[in-house]
């Protein structure tokens, strides 16, 4: 994956799921038949059609339900996964200890502002 970049964007979907519907995707990009928390998908623009980037996320809410309670709660984790799989669609890669604390760091700083201004609180209400 590129590093992170401040190339413009044209588009993001992100697909709520249970551990049910990230099964198939897990399996069929990374071999894994297991849940995970997040999967995203980075799409460079097409030349002379796309603006810019685009890309896909698939959170996982039964991991935030059934993980955050024993850390940070339910609202937090599916932040984090939220803001895990933007960090990965800004180029961000966590295939070492080093990177993976970086990526931390930073969503944990993205995490803080958004929740002093409340968009933490609520999420899976």
């Amino acid at each position: 994956m590129a590093p992170r970049t401040a190339e413009p964007w044209s588009e993001v979907c992100v697909v709520l799921t249970d551990d049910a519907g990230i099964v198939p995707a897990n399996l069929e990009y990374f071999g894994k038949e297991r849940p995970t928390d997040v999967i995203s998908f980075r799409y460079e623009p097409i030349p002379g059609e796309d603006e810019g980037f685009s890309g896909d996320l698939i959170i996982n809410i039964d991991r935030a339900a059934q993980i955050g309670p024993e850390l940070n709660g339910a609202d937090y984790e599916l932040a984090l996964y939220i803001a895990h799989g933007f960090d990965h669609l800004s180029g961000a890669e966590d295939d070492t200890p080093e990177k993976k604390k970086a990526m931390l760091d930073t969503e944990s700083a993205w995490l803080k502002e958004a929740g002093e201004i409340g968009l933490i609180e609520g999420l899976l209400e």
